[in-house]
């Protein structure tokens, strides 16, 4: 049985190279990728795991407070669902996983988020949800890399699971 490689370490530290991951996690089959890659990383470091998940805004054109109301309350559920999801899948890995959802704009929130959490690296995804809703919100996956405060890793799925 082959003994497990020692940890890489930063050239002059005893600090191992990931202590803190942040995962960006929308419920897609790339982020569920990323989510994996992370959790596997992690695993290796003995790092501390987030999956973050981030509301966008409500869209502008509901018409009463009750539509506004019902499209948040889905909203909550959908974010609380796959928070959930990415909880198990971390458990069957047998590895803890903290959560946070939130809201604004998703580059921004995750690249906030990774700086104020003092994060050594963020996973994530290289498509999420859907090409045309990466057009219309701008490829995030490219700002996080661009504004990053920290490493960004993209995990890209193999062609043999890509959609």
């Amino acid at each position: 049985m082959k003994s497990k490689p020692s940890r890489p370490v930063f050239s002059g530290t005893n600090a191992t190279m990931f202590k803190r991951i942040l995962v960006a996690y929308d419920g897609s089959e790339g982020s569920k990728h990323a989510l994996r890659a992370g959790l596997a990383i992690g695993q290796y470091f003995d790092a501390e795991i987030c999956a973050i998940s981030v509301e966008g805004k409500l869209p502008r054109y509901a018409a009463t407070l009750g539509e506004v109301d019902e499209v948040e309350r889905e909203r909550h559920q959908y974010f609380d669902h796959i928070q959930a999801e990415a909880t198990q899948i971390a458990a069957e890995l047998g590895v803890e996983l903290g959560t946070v959802v939130a809201p604004g704009s998703p580059a921004e929130i995750i690249v906030k988020t990774a700086r104020e959490g003092k994060y050594d690296l963020i996973v994530m995804g290289h498509k999420g949800h859907s090409r045309v809703h990466q057009y219309l919100v701008g490829a995030t996956t490219d700002r996080v890399a661009h504004l990053a405060p920290c490493s960004v890793l993209i995990v890209r799925q193999s062609a043999d699971s890509a959609g």
